[in-house]
């Protein structure tokens, strides 16, 4: 390791999720589900989180950081996925989505939240803000999780021009698109 790397970290973070979903969408024991039973699971949770509205209760003592933020459609919410257990985190291979009929990749070539950082981000809808709370559709995070960061989604900074995907990922998407 190089001398100029931080040796540690430390995240403080902003706000917490409050939000119906309790439990992480891909559990352990998934894996463990027949592929038909385990896609239709995938399937019925992200239809659930796709209307799903939570709050991001940001602390009160940031005041003024959010103002304007009402603005902008969509925020990326950048969060902690506190649930992981630490011990998940020392993974270095995984099957995508514990598929074992995809090839294992590192834990970097995938969304896992099993990381050395669980640093997870998700773009969502933002309906509206009122005071120190943003009210917003499809976050995946699960109540309770610390909230890093928010920056407002602006399409210029984040779109690519003709991003290339592994033809596993592409499985993925199809086996999750022919769904009923």
């Amino acid at each position: 390791m190089e001398d100029n790397l931080l040796k540690e970290l430390i995240l403080r973070p902003v706000g917490v999720v409050r939000s119906a979903l309790k439990t992480p969408l891909l559990q352990t024991g998934d894996a463990d589900l027949e592929l038909p039973a385990r896609l239709e699971k995938i399937r019925e949770q992200r239809r659930q989180i796709k209307n799903l509205v939570s709050e991001l209760v940001i602390d009160p003592g940031l005041e003024g950081m959010l103002e304007g933020i009402e603005d902008f459609s969509h925020i990326v919410v950048v969060y902690w996925p506190h649930l992981i257990p630490a011990g998940r985190r020392g993974l270095r291979q995984v099957h995508p989505m514990g598929r074992k009929d995809l090839p294992v990749r590192g834990i970097f070539a995938t969304r896992s939240p099993a990381r050395p950082n669980p640093v997870l981000i998700s773009t969502v809808r933002l309906l509206e803000r009122e005071g120190n709370v943003l009210k917003v559709q499809a976050l995946d995070a699960v109540d309770g999780s610390p909230v890093v960061d928010i920056k407002p989604y602006v399409e210029i900074y984040q779109t690519v021009e003709n991003p290339r995907f592994p033809e596993w990922l592409r499985q993925i998407h199809r086996d999750l698109e022919g769904g009923p």
